[in-house]
């Protein structure tokens, strides 16, 4: 052993530490470990780098493309509101099994990292309109996508990095419904325990920005009752307008009536004029409500509009503007700035009248939805002090939504048939969906998260230097020896335990990148098969649950849910000694 077998081991030190401690952030301890691994002549240029080629990771980048083009259709959105319900007398437990079961169904499809990101401000909406806590929610919903993600060839990063490295050191990659073998059995039962058990152990901790964010935006909107309203003839309280948070139902105008103040029993009918004030969230969340059509502008359709085109803007009046003393109705708004008004905002008081009858004053702020180029167009007018992009709210014609679904669907057929592998597949269908314009060069690559692709391929230059120095040969030399005295299946399960353990420390990916060469040693030491022991490294790295650093929809969820760390501990630990028990075996019966 020499002193670069030394460094690595100082070097793989240094790194954990510094993620363990939050001294740096994921991606800059990964690729700052590589590039010191580099400078000392430990590995090559070409093995530092060669990680950025993978095609497992070429993969990840481009199917965050397509999972943007599909958040943005809102399909997912609709679900995850069916499947959790509208409801207040629905049991906690059965919400979670309508809800769990097939979004850990669709994390197969799609890739459980942009899943998450979809459902989160979905979860959070849907939780301010029922009074309830995003906590009891959001980790669960992590956990199910991650059990789900191991299903499927695309379903995790982690599945396609291994896969990647098979195919870069000759062996045949996984198929696409291989790890369903083993991942589908784990999903159904992980599931049950995420709801019988798992769930005792979440906090119960309420939004406390959405709080802070009603007391200091207040506008008001006005919607109208269509024949599409799926709650014609409930009441206020059955219909889920009682208790919105951020959003308060203020009066009902029928038949040229005011109902003023609204009572809970207050049936909801065709033709009704709701008058809402509340935050600019909440209000356009409420406005993509099949059945609710804004009354100032009933052409401008909320849910199927093309967010490439339009976005939501928030503009304030300035004292020289020719909107000052006008009512909205007759304002000529949408003629003069090619927008429509769906909802105001008086500083320092609510304005507790139609929306068309207001007059507009300086200082009015506007939630306004215009085209792209609004803001660059009247940011320096007379006309507004001040010109802002509010809610980003994705949506697409229909024709669009179907498109979009079509490539995805697309896509899945030709790698599972095997007429495309998945580099070649995802990248067709990311490229299918730029040409059309249902994505847009500016959001493909806002859409593909960077890091994620920089942890992966700096983790595959790591790697490289542990076989160079002997670490990974010592490492498989072990795992062989204490393994085997348990049999293959004990090999099994030290493999996935140490992989485990390490992507608790250092991001599932990372882990999976780094413990992969191990599986060439252990397998001509045993005799084990290379995609056995390719799935024990799979599984591993997967089933980390106990960190909110070990998988990167256990982050995501992080801040949104107002999680602890020893949040994490309580629900993951017993799932990680549960999951890890139960791959080890799966994969000794039904693979071996």
């Amino acid at each position: 052993m020499d002193w670069q077998f030394y460094f690595t081991i100082g070097v793989m030190i240094a790194m954990t530490l510094s993620l363990v401690r939050e001294w740096l952030d994921t991606a800059s301890a990964v690729f700052g470990a590589m590039l010191l691994l580099l400078s000392v002549g430990i590995i090559t240029p070409d093995q530092a780098f060669d990680g950025f080629s993978n095609q497992g990771m070429l993969a990840v980048g481009f199917l965050y493309i397509i999972a943007f083009a599909v958040q943005s259709t809102g399909y997912l959105d609709s679900v995850g509101r069916f499947l959790l319900g509208e409801k207040r007398d629905v049991g906690y437990k059965k919400r979670l099994i309508r809800f769990l079961y097939p979004v850990s169904f669709a994390s197969g499809f799609m890739n459980n990292t942009p899943i998450v990101s979809m459902f989160i401000p979905m979860i959070k909406s849907w939780c301010r309109r029922m009074n309830l806590s995003p906590s009891k929610f959001l980790m669960l919903l992590s956990y199910a996508t991650i059990l789900g993600g191991t299903c499927t060839l695309i379903g995790s990063s982690t599945n396609l990095v291994v896969h990647g490295y098979l195919i870069d050191h000759g062996y045949e990659g996984f198929t696409f419904f291989e790890m369903g073998i083993i991942g589908y059995p784990i999903m159904i039962v992980g599931v049950l325990i995420l709801v019988f058990g798992i769930s005792h152990l979440l906090p119960d901790r309420k939004d406390v920005m959405v709080e802070l964010d009603e007391t200091t935006r207040d506008f008001v909107a006005a919607l109208k009752v269509t024949d599409k309203y799926r709650y014609i003839g409930a009441t206020v309280e059955n219909a889920g307008l009682r208790h919105l948070q951020g959003l308060f139902l203020f009066q009902i105008e029928r038949d040229g009536e005011r109902i003023t103040p609204v009572k809970p029993d207050e049936h909801i009918l065709e033709g009704d004029r709701l008058f809402f004030t509340g935050v600019p969230s909440t209000i356009v969340e409420l406005q993509k409500e099949n059945g609710l059509e804004i009354i100032n502008d009933p052409d401008i359709d909320l849910k199927n509009y093309d967010s490439n085109k339009s976005k939501i803007f928030e503009v304030v009046v300035s004292n020289g503007s020719r909107l000052i003393g006008k009512k909205v109705k007759n304002s000529n708004f949408r003629e003069m700035f090619d927008a429509v008004i769906i909802a105001i905002h008086r500083h320092g008081e609510r304005v507790e009248s139609k929306v068309g009858d207001i007059r507009l004053a300086a200082g009015d702020t506007l939630l306004v939805l215009a085209p792209n180029n609004f803001l660059d167009k009247w940011y320096n007018s007379r006309e507004f002090l001040l010109v802002s992009q509010s809610k980003d709210v994705p949506s697409r014609p229909l024709w669009q939504k179907i498109f979009i679904i079509s490539v995805l669907g697309a896509m899945i057929l030709l790698v599972t048939t095997g007429i495309y592998p998945m580099i070649v597949g995802s990248s067709l269908a990311a490229a299918v969906l730029m040409v059309s314009r249902s994505v847009t060069m500016q959001d493909a690559f806002k859409a593909i998260n960077w890091k994620v692709l920089l942890i992966i391929a700096s983790a595959f230059g790591i790697s490289e230097a542990l076989v160079n120095v002997g670490i990974s040969s010592i490492l498989a030399e072990q795992i062989v020896s204490l393994g085997l005295t348990m049999g293959e299946w004990g090999v099994i399960f030290l493999l996935a335990g140490m992989t485990l353990v390490y992507s608790e420390m250092v991001t599932n990916s990372a882990a999976a990148a780094i413990i992969i060469p191990l599986i060439v040693v252990i397998a001509e030491q045993t005799g084990i098969s290379v995609h056995a022991l390719a799935l024990s490294v799979v599984f591993g790295a997967t089933i980390s649950f106990a960190t909110p650093i070990s998988y990167q929809t256990n982050t995501m969820v992080q801040g949104p849910g107002n999680y602890k760390f020893t949040d994490y501990l309580k629900a993951g630990i017993p799932l990680d000694i549960i999951m890890l028990f139960s791959v080890s075996t799966l994969i000794y019966f039904l693979i071996l």
